[in-house]
């Protein structure tokens, strides 16, 4: 699996410049589109991680700005022989759950109780949350695994932990990342 973006630098719309329009409780809300490509024909369904293990010295631990799970490729526009065969759009995450229910989000780091965050807002906790260092430009890194079967007993706002657990019993059968860098 080839995972790629059109860009290196999450753009201001998808991060800490978005406008207010594109914000939930002050925070970026509207995912950034990318590729997967080179994906082996085995994988059904997908899952990912977007975090910011460079905040690890400014908040204590690796900041989860997205998650999802059980996410079946037929479901989104497949052509094995196109080059750009499977693309995740942007703003992908607010849209995801009408389009494809099956398909769960988990919860990102603003439903930890150590951020003091509303954490019943769905929209916020269980969603994608844009890249705002505080600091200096940060590294950010999706992973995604693609296996043949969903990850059993994951609903919409599961915690991390559960999909990392559900992969290790899970038939992974692909996988890849990138690394983008949000800019201060």
């Amino acid at each position: 699996m080839l995972v790629s973006a059109d860009f290196t630098t999450v753009p201001d719309l998808y991060a800490k410049k978005a406008p207010a329009d594109a914000r939930v409780d002050g925070v970026p809300c509207i995912s950034f589109p990318f590729y997967i490509d080179h994906l082996n024909p085995a994988v059904k369904y997908l899952h990912w991680e977007f975090s910011d293990p460079d905040s690890i010295p400014v908040c204590g631990f690796e900041w989860i700005h997205w998650t999802m799970a059980n996410l079946p490729v037929d479901a989104i526009m497949f052509d094995p022989s196109d080059a750009h065969a499977l693309q995740i759009p942007a703003d992908f995450s607010r849209k995801v759950n009408a389009m494809i229910p099956e398909a769960a989000q988990g919860r990102n780091s603003q439903a930890s109780p150590l951020y003091g965050q509303d954490q019943q807002n769905l929209q916020l906790v269980a969603h994608y949350t844009g890249p705002q260092p505080p600091d200096q430009d940060h590294r950010y890194v999706l992973q995604i695994w693609g296996t043949t079967e969903p990850i059993a007993d994951l609903e919409q706002g599961f915690w991390l932990n559960a999909m990392l657990h559900g992969l290790e019993h899970a038939q992974v059968v692909d996988g890849g990342g990138i690394t983008l860098v949000g800019s201060c």
